[in-house]
């Protein structure tokens, strides 16, 4: 009785001060509340934010059948979730609210959020965690940073209860945190009876518990439509639906507004930064381009003086100039690229210089075959280098195939030189240990006892200074043995209209903000 007795009064001293307001403030109120209506109605019609994106068909993206380049990870990655994810400035929790390791570095604990549904309303828990991590030790997925099917390095999984799960493995590793975090769970009670993983393309292969869900994949066009996960955990998806439109020129579709977001070149960037209604964001150089030595097909390819007069016959800053128009900037001969957090700049440089490269020849003289893939970029990249290759005494044939023909041929050896350009040189300095050391072998039959030591040693170096100190004097003798000749990295532009979207993000290590899972969820 008594509360209902103070709301009356309250209504009546509201009525009270209305009638005692002047016309002119009646006018505004009234005013006031009309305005507010129509931003509600406003908000209520908005329509909903659909994203077209450049298509092309990079597989289906399940983690064992998408292309394993960054277009067919990032679009599988949309559905499946993992602990940790990619934040801007570091890994930032995701599935794993928290997570301890203790002072010896081989004891994990992760603490998962709950309430986190699978896309088929199956409530996920730590034993979707451990069978995943189970599963990955018996069948690698294509994005294979575990890599635990080469090495066990895994003692025991235990489930402490439905949110809570520790790890315990055989020896510190500076690069487990992020591993364990970036492993994208699968859901048990899908998977657990598929013993082909590669030949599981069914819809339920494509369920997971991240914020979009597979609608519609058309291999023969390159399609796919993502729709937003309604029951999604986590940040709400920015985005009601997200298409890979293909599209035969993606400037132009651009400019049609098909697309919503492109890169461009520096010769027609001047046209979007003076206009108001295009955003021009700089990418950072963690892409980038190198030639890779077959050791095994040519043993001459093991004397360092001739890979070091390669290195002196490449003109980076023509190659910057010529190729990419401005947006690149000089591989580091250590291959940590200018902007990494690990980068040393006092390695040794291989600034253009012809007669230093024919000293180091003495004389000889070489035919090599050289394969690149069939874009206009790296069709360039290897005419200009065949050109001061010639001048030095190495004839360069040049053979130019698709990109997947090319990337079939580094894994089965069928090359001499190969250029390569790919993402993931901002990832963590353990690339060099996968690059250089003799147990992964990129360069095929080139081992060096040294840089196998240091890069093992940094691996099992938690401190992150000593760490550090070992990173620099790897890529110093890296940079003096030139086993892989990097090239240049691209930084390039993306321009998108803010209007439409504007939550595009980068993440601390990569170069391309579509290709990464926050900037397709709003995170404040």
């Amino acid at each position: 009785m008594k509360n209902k007795i103070k709301v009356l009064s309250l209504i009546m001293i509201f009525t009270l001060i209305f009638s005692a307001c002047s016309q002119e403030d009646k006018n505004n109120i009234n005013s006031t509340l009309q305005d507010q209506e129509v931003a509600s109605e406003e908000i209520s019609n908005k329509e909903p934010l659909i994203l077209n994106l450049e298509g092309g068909d990079w597989g289906y993206p399940s983690p064992y059948t998408h292309y394993s380049r960054g277009p067919g990870s990032y679009k599988m990655r949309l559905i499946f979730d993992s602990m940790l994810e990619r934040g801007e400035e570091d890994l930032i929790p995701w599935l794993a609210e928290s997570w301890d390791i203790d002072e010896s570095g081989t004891d994990y604990t992760f603490h998962i959020r709950e309430g986190v549904k699978w896309q088929d309303g199956e409530d996920m828990t730590t034993e979707d965690i451990k069978f995943s991590f189970e599963y990955y030790k018996k069948h690698a997925p294509v994005s294979d940073g575990l890599a635990l099917v080469q090495n066990d390095y895994i003692k025991e999984i235990n489930i402490i209860d439905d949110y809570t799960i520790n790890f315990t493995v055989d020896s510190p590793n500076a690069t487990l945190l992020e591993k364990f975090g970036s492993a994208r769970i699968l859901p048990k009670h899908i998977w657990e009876n598929v013993d082909d993983p590669t030949k599981f393309d069914t819809p339920e292969a494509v369920i997971g518990c991240g914020p979009y869900k597979l609608t519609e994949y058309n291999k023969e066009q390159g399609a796919y439509e993502f729709q937003a996960f309604e029951d999604y955990w986590g940040y709400k998806p920015a985005a009601e639906k997200i298409r890979f439109i293909p599209v035969s020129d993606e400037i132009l579709a651009f400019e049609n507004g098909d697309i919503d977001i492109v890169e461009v070149t520096p010769e027609i960037l001047d046209k979007y930064e003076n206009d108001a209604q295009y955003k021009v964001i700089e990418n950072p150089a963690f892409w980038g381009y190198k030639i890779i030595l077959n050791m095994e097909s040519r043993p001459e390819f093991k004397d360092k003086d001739l890979r070091q007069a390669m290195a002196y016959s490449i003109d980076q800053d023509e190659l910057i100039e010529k190729v990419a128009r401005g947006a690149g900037k000089k591989a580091s001969p250590g291959y940590l690229p200018l902007e990494h957090s690990m980068y040393n700049s006092n390695v040794k440089k291989y600034d253009f210089d012809l007669e230093k490269a024919k000293g180091l020849l003495k004389g000889k003289e070489y035919e090599i075959s050289l394969l690149t893939g069939n874009s206009n970029t790296e069709v360039r990249i290897g005419e200009l280098i065949k050109l001061n290759f010639e001048k030095i005494g190495i004839k360069l044939n040049i053979t130019s195939v698709d990109t997947k023909s090319r990337d079939a041929a580094i894994k089965s050896g069928d090359y001499e030189l190969v250029l390569n350009g790919h993402g993931g040189w901002g990832n963590d300095a353990d690339i060099l240990r996968e690059r250089y050391n003799s147990e992964f072998r990129e360069t095929p039959a080139y081992v060096n006892e040294q840089i196998d030591k240091l890069s093992n040693d940094q691996l099992r170096a938690t401190d992150l200074e000593k760490r550090k100190e070992i990173i620099f004097e790897l890529q110093e003798v890296i940079a003096e043995e030139i086993p892989i000749i990097t090239i240049y990295n691209t930084s390039g532009y993306t321009v998108y209209r803010p209007e439409k979207y504007d939550g595009w993000k980068h993440v601390f290590n990569h170069h391309e903000v579509t290709h990464n899972k926050i900037s397709y969820v709003e995170m404040e």
